[in-house]
C-alpha cells in the first residue's frame, strides 16, 4: 500500500475513534433522532367522532402523500367519521405511490370523497388515478383531470415493449377503478393511451366525475344522500355530511410531513448527501473544526432521511460515497488528476441513477447535478490539496532556525550590502571583513530583518 494511501487511512481511522465519538457529535445525534421522534409523536388527534374529515394534499404524488393519506383515513376510521374529503391538487407523481393511495381508499371503511380544488388545480396522471377512485369524485370550477399516460425519467416517450406494457398495465387499472365507481370507461382508457384531459365541465358531462362543487359547504350538500359501496366487503352506506354530530374538522399535515415532504426531492437529498460529505472530510484534514463537522453530520442524517422517502437506488448512492472518496485520495495521493477525474464522474453517475424510477419529477436536474460535480471536483483539487500542503510544510521556527544557513552576497558587504536568502533580498552585515559578490556567506545572527553573516568557505558550504 503506498505510503500517502496508508496515512490517508490512518487519519480517517483515527477521525472515525476520536471526532465522532467525542461528545459533541453524540449530542448532535441524539438531538436530531429525539427532535425527529417528539415531532412524529406529535401528530394531532381528532377526538370529534361522527364527524367529516377533510385532508389537503398539494404536491407531487410521492410515499409522503401515501403516508398522509393513510394516516388520515386511519384516524377517520378510529372515530367512525361520517366521511373523508381529500382536497387535492396534483400534477402526479411514483405510480407505487399512486397504487398504496388507491388501495388505501379501497379498503377505507368510510366513505371518501376525492374533491380536486382549487379553481385552477389539476388532477393529472396519477391524480387521475386516485380522483377517480374516490366514492365521490368532484372538481371545482376551472379545474382539469386526465393526462395519464406513461413518460420516461426525460419527459419523453418511453417507447419499444417497455412503454407497451406500462400503458397495457395502467390502461387496465385505470378502466377497473372506473368500472367500480361506475364511471367512463371509454375516457378512462383514453387518458392512459392517448394523455386526454378534460376540464371541470367536460368531466362532469362524460361522467368521469360526479358533479362539479365551488366550495366545501357546496361538496357536502351535493354528496348528501348518495348511496356508495365501502369497504372489502362492498357495503352500502347513504352518505349523512350535513349536519354531521362531530362538524367538519381539518386533519392537516404534521410538520414532520411537511418536513419530509420537502425532503422528498432528489434535488435536495443529493444537495444534502453531497453537502454532508464535504463538511465531514473537511473536519477530517482539520480535527477541530466545529461547524463543518456539526453541519455536515446533520446534513447527511437529513439526507439519508430524505432517500427514506423516494424509489431510491442504493447502488446509486454508493457510487456518491465512492465519489468522495475518490476526491478525497486525491487530496493525499497525487494522482495528477485522474482520482479527482474519477471521483466527479462516479458523482455525476451517482446523481443520474439516484432514483429507480422514469418520472421527470423524481430526476436530479441535470445543471444542478454537473453544476455541484465541476464545484466539488475544484474545490477538493484545488484547495483542499493546497490545505494539505500548508499543514505538511515544516513549520517555522522563527530566527534561530536561520541562524547557521547558507546565503549569497548579491553584492559587496564593507561591511553593509545585500545577500539573497531562502527566496528574498535581506539587508546584512559582514562580521569577518569584505566580502565580495557573488561569494557564500553563513548567517550567524538575525536583528529583526538585518542578517549578521560571516564567509562561508565552499566546502562548509556544500556540507550543507
Amino acid at each position: 500500500m503506498p505510503d500517502a494511501l496508508r496515512r490517508a487511512r490512518t487519519e480517517l481511522i483515527s477521525y472515525l475513534r476520536t471526532s465522532l465519538t467525542t461528545r459533541r457529535y453524540r449530542l448532535v445525534v441524539w438531538s436530531l433522532l429525539v427532535g425527529l421522534g417528539v415531532l412524529s409523536a406529535c401528530a394531532p388527534s381528532i377526538d370529534e367522532r361522527e364527524a367529516v374529515h377533510v385532508l389537503t394534499y398539494d404536491g407531487v404524488v410521492d410515499p409522503v402523500m401515501e403516508g398522509y393519506i393513510d394516516r388520515g383515513i386511519d384516524e377517520a376510521e378510529r372515530t367512525s367519521a361520517r366521511a373523508v374529503v381529500i382536497k387535492l391538487d396534483t400534477p402526479g407523481g411514483l405510480v407505487s405511490s399512486m397504487e398504496g393511495v388507491v388501495k388505501r381508499i379501497n379498503a377505507s371503511q368510510v366513505p371518501v370523497i376525492v374533491w380536486v380544488t382549487p379553481s385552477g388545480g389539476q388532477a393529472a396522471s396519477a391524480g387521475t388515478f386516485i380522483t377517480m377512485a374516490g366514492h365521490i369524485a368532484a372538481m371545482s370550477p376551472a379545474t382539469r383531470i386526465g393526462a395519464a399516460s406513461p413518460v420516461a425519467g426525460g419527459g419523453e416517450d418511453i417507447g419499444g415493449t417497455l412503454e407497451e406494457k406500462i400503458t397495457e398495465d395502467l390502461a387496465a387499472l385505470l378502466r377497473g377503478i372506473a368500472e367500480e365507481r361506475g364511471r367512463n370507461v371509454e375516457w378512462a382508457e383514453l387518458a392512459v393511451r392517448r394523455a386526454v384531459s378534460a376540464n371541470t365541465s367536460e368531466a362532469v358531462e362524460m361522467n368521469i366525475v360526479d358533479f362539479e362543487a365551488a366550495t366545501l359547504d357546496d361538496l357536502l350538500e351535493q354528496s348528501e344522500g348518495h348511496v356508495v359501496l365501502v369497504g372489502p366487503e362492498a357495503n352500502a352506506v347513504p352518505l349523512a355530511v350535513l349536519d354531521a354530530p362531530g362538524g367538519v374538522v381539518f386533519n392537516d399535515r404534521t410538520f414532520v410531513e411537511r418536513l419530509f415532504g420537502f425532503l422528498a426531492d432528489p434535488n435536495i437529498a443529493f444537495l444534502l448527501l453531497s453537502l454532508g460529505a464535504t463538511g465531514l472530510f473537511i473536519e477530517l484534514l482539520n480535527p477541530g473544526l466545529l461547524f463543518p463537522g456539526v453541519f455536515g453530520l446533520i446534513a447527511l442524517v437529513l439526507g439519508f432521511l430524505a432517500l427514506g422517502t423516494l424509489p431510491v437506488n442504493w447502488a446509486a448512492v454508493a457510487l456518491i460515497l465512492i465519489a468522495f472518496a475518490l476526491l478525497v485520495a486525491e487530496v493525499f495521493i497525487s494522482g495528477f488528476g485522474v482520482l479527482g477525474l474519477g471521483g466527479a464522474l462516479a458523482l455525476i453517475l451517482g446523481g443520474l441513477l439516484l432514483t429507480n424510477t422514469s418520472n421527470p419529477d423524481f430526476q436530479v436536474n441535470r445543471w444542478l447535478l454537473y453544476g455541484v460535480a465541476a464545484v466539488l471536483t475544484a474545490f477538493f483539487m484545488m484547495v483542499m490539496s493546497a490545505l494539505v500542503r500548508s499543514r505538511r510544510a515544516p513549520p517555522f521556527q522563527g530566527p534561530l532556525a536561520m541562524v547557521g544557513e547558507v546565503a549569497l552576497a548579491r553584492s559587496a558587504l564593507d561591511p553593509e550590502g545585500f545577500v539573497f536568502f531562502q527566496g528574498a533580498r535581506w539587508r546584512a552585515e559582514s562580521q569577518s571583513g569584505r566580502i565580495d559578490e557573488g561569494e557564500r556567506v553563513r548567517v550567524t545572527e538575525v536583528e529583526g530583518l538585518r542578517l549578521k553573516v560571516t564567509k562561508a568557505d565552499d566546502e562548509a558550504a556544500a556540507e550543507r
